[in-house]
């Protein structure tokens, strides 16, 4: 399909039945995806390069809500819901590091932390995501979640007080984990690369509002396999860069960087030695030998000495795959090798 085509029927159609037909709709949305990705965009004009990045996320927008169940459970106490600053709680959707996470409808995800004491981490996350949208280029604010709400909740009962955030969410994400599961002797590094450029642009909107992640850990990279999307979540254990990263993720020690574990100061090279580890692990033995050099390089013990401008960066990493691929193509991917 071309790109004109898709631009017109996507700007045409009135149902998803007329987007994605009744016979086979799974495939019409990957030629809708495939003809509008950005990575089939580099040639086009202005106008026509917006035309398809809207049209884009139109598609992977109405595709991912048509088939989005509704909540088959709901919290409640006693028989009753539950409802938190106006919110009321659905199924539990994840359950993350220090918060549960609940569908409250309207595709938000309201987090709640399970010990009173991680309050401190909750604001850390609500002010990061602040600064990120306040300070980022808006094209590429999808990359990380937004905060939609904040505000603490008192229990009646007990008087704990606990700091909650409510997140838009989006649906048919999976994180790293689930992909090195799919594939467990290690992912096609030209799949994996299509995640590090991506990781790296969600990495530098951040950098560039002074944000550092302080946590870029598998489970924290979540991926859209078929529109090749990716978000950066929890960042609760961000820091203001020159600052220190708060806490580390039990069992995942061994993935940070020395001043973390030393609580000296963090900076953006301490998020692209984390993103370079994801990586690396990610293609395992796979990995070819140029970009076990290039993750290796961003991954030094010294703060000072690794990368520290992850839009730099990313053009580095464009140069690498393009001695290794040539010019870059859509690949469709999928967790079902």
């Amino acid at each position: 399909m071309r790109i004109d085509e898709a631009i017109r029927l996507v700007a045409v159609a009135r149902t998803d039945a007329e987007l994605f037909g009744v016979d086979t709709p799974a495939h019409r949305y990957r030629e809708l995806v495939a003809a509008l990705h950005p990575d089939r965009l580099g040639a086009l004009d202005d106008r026509v390069r917006a035309e398809a990045t809207d049209a884009f996320v139109q598609v992977t927008t109405r595709w991912h809500a048509a088939r989005t169940p509704p909540p088959t459970g709901s919290a409640a106490f006693g028989g009753q819901p539950v409802v938190l600053g106006g919110y009321r709680l659905g199924a539990l959707a994840h359950t993350g590091d220090l918060a549960d996470l609940y569908d409250v409808g309207a595709d938000r995800l309201l987090k709640l932390p399970r010990d009173p004491a991680d309050n401190d981490l909750m604001v850390r996350e609500a002010d990061a995501l602040r600064a990120i949208e306040v300070r980022g280029d808006p094209r590429h604010l999808p990359y990380v979640p937004r905060l939609v709400d904040t505000f603490r909740h008192r229990e009646a009962a007990s008087g704990a007080e606990r700091r909650v955030n409510v997140l838009a969410a989006v649906p048919g994400l999976h994180d790293l984990d689930a992909v090195r599961r799919a594939y467990p002797d290690g992912l096609d590094a030209r799949d994996a690369a299509w995640i590090w450029r991506r990781l790296l642009v969600a990495l530098g909107l951040a950098h560039r509002a002074g944000v550092v992640h302080g946590a870029v850990l598998p489970r924290h990279v979540l991926i859209e396999p078929d529109a090749h999307g990716v978000v950066l979540v929890d960042w609760c254990f961000s820091a203001v860069d020159g600052g220190t990263v708060p806490a580390l993720v039990p069992g995942h020690e061994d993935w940070y960087p020395a001043e973390v574990a030393a609580r000296r100061p963090a900076g953006p090279g301490t998020d692209l030695a984390m993103a370079a580890r994801c990586m690396s692990w990610l293609m395992g033995d796979r990995a070819p030998h140029e970009l076990r050099a290039f993750a290796d390089g961003c991954r030094r013990p010294a703060l000072a000495a690794r990368p520290d401008d992850a839009w730099r960066l990313l053009g580095e990493l464009d140069e690498v795959l393009d001695r290794l691929y040539g010019p870059r193509t859509f690949r469709p991917f999928t967790l079902n090798p």
